[in-house]
């Protein structure tokens, strides 16, 4: 059993060298070479240019070995039988190196297609489908077990992607397709979108569209499973089944019991008041489009189209940088509201304050959401005066720092704690925060 335990050592100690370090370490080498032959392993396990595509086309026996690899499960099979643990943690350290020793410096588009069918037998060893725990990460929206290894992936897909010619990529449909939409992802094509033409253009629309809809379907639960309206009591119940309420009917009927029978006779019903007393409401929902805001603008746009999509919510879309636009004519669709920005620049505040005062009609039914970290090019007394203007003619203002699946975002102290000190404390986190706040000014 010593022996064993040394040699799974051995592998493992060799692993997380390389991983620190690309030089070889001829000691680790040598005694990782004989324990894998010692195995009856490929000596190609050890060489992290060899894919492990390659390792199961040359030796087909193999691909079962890789499938439930890293699980609890297998793992507690392989404790009772130390040979057959030695044996799993070569596999294991196969996947593992050939997935996160990423180097540095340009990456080809063979690459990238390499990596990626290497991290799908990484999610095959870890009991789940290719292709499944890089979406959980690159949407960022997603939780479940698993979750924290896909945000791994997904940033170092993101990282991969970051150093290739993506054009390349998007000019050959095979390779785009097999591209994960990510939040990195995203920022280079709407950075690169000019630039694209024809097969490139399309492809990298599919994958924004990809991307868009993904994020949108779990932004569109939250806002449903958030609770909004007050109940209008002086609507009468609707008298179908869906609204009958159970306890109470049973509670009013008691007197009604016969012992006799032991049956309770009902002879009324009670239904439940569903109606929500709404008042017509304008949403004003401002949005920094620099580059450093590019995970809130993208949660934004597409939170927007969902509350536009909501009855008596007037929702209006402006962005900006050193300029402003009004995006409100495609409020509906994120998609094209995303191919409509250009990301970077500086921030210029009161630009788009200028645009978005003259759309508050009524004040008190009036919500306006600014999205920023608030670095203004100088101008932060002026953009401040003219939002403390607007508090206190009866808008709600929502100053939001962040809204990202991490909940990370630098945020101008200045204007945080003014903020604070004027009643409206910048929301700064995950965005079921601010689906929260907008679902309360909507009740």
């Amino acid at each position: 059993m010593d022996a064993d335990f040394n040699r799974r050592q051995v592998l493992y100690w060799r692993l997380i060298a390389r991983l620190f370090s690309r030089e070889e370490q001829a000691s680790l080498e040598s005694a990782s070479l004989a324990v894998v032959e010692d195995l009856g392993l490929p000596a190609a396990l050890l060489d992290p240019s060899v894919s492990v595509d390659t390792i199961v086309q040359r030796f087909p026996d193999l691909a079962g070995d890789f499938d439930g690899l890293m699980t609890p499960e297998a793992g507690a099979d392989a404790e009772r039988d130390p040979a057959a643990e030695v044996r799993r943690a070569a596999l294991a350290a196969k996947v593992l190196l050939n997935v996160f020793d990423t180097g540095s410096g340009s990456v080809s588009a063979t690459q990238l297609a390499r990596w990626q069918s290497d991290a799908g037998w990484l999610e095959r060893a870890l009991g789940q489908e290719p292709g499944s725990l890089r979406r959980q990460g690159g949407g960022g929206q997603s939780g479940g077990s698993g979750s924290g290894m896909g945000g791994t992936l997904g940033e170092l897909e993101g990282d991969l992607i970051s150093r290739m010619q993506l054009r390349e990529v998007l000019a050959d449909p095979k390779l785009a397709a097999q591209l994960t939409p990510s939040m990195s992802l995203i920022e280079q094509l709407l950075r690169d979108k000019s630039n694209l033409s024809g097969v490139a253009l399309a492809n990298a629309k599919s994958l924004i569209r990809r991307f868009v809809d993904e994020v949108a379907a779990v932004l569109r639960t939250q806002v449903e499973r958030t609770a909004v309206g007050t109940i209008d009591r002086s609507v009468p119940p609707k008298r179908v089944f869906r609204n009958l309420d159970l306890d109470r009917t049973i509670w009013k009927n008691l007197t009604n019991w016969s012992p006799e029978d032991r049956k309770l006779y009902v002879d009324r019903l009670f239904y439940r008041h569903t109606a929500s007393r709404t008042t017509p409401s304008r949403l004003i929902v401002v949005v920094d489009q620099s580059g450093s805001m590019l995970d809130s603008m993208v949660n934004c746009t597409i939170l927007a189209s969902i509350f536009a999509g909501l009855p008596k919510v007037d929702v209006h879309l402006i962005a900006y940088d050193t300029r402003a636009i009004d995006l409100t004519p495609w409020v509906h669709d994120p998609f094209e509201v995303l191919l409509r920005t250009k990301l970077g620049g500086g921030n210029d505040g009161p630009v788009a304050m200028a645009m978005a005062r003259p759309k508050i009609a009524e004040p008190r039914h009036t919500a306006m959401v600014w999205i920023s970290d608030f670095y203004e090019f100088d101008r932060s007394q002026p953009l401040y005066d003219s939002i403390v203007a607007v508090h206190r003619s009866g808008v709600r203002f929502i100053p939001v720092g962040s809204v990202t699946s991490s909940g990370q975002g630098v945020v101008n102290p200045w204007f945080r704690q003014r903020f604070k000190d004027l009643g409206t404390p910048v929301i700064s986190g995950h965005i079921r925060k601010l689906v929260f706040e907008l679902k309360n000014f909507l009740a």
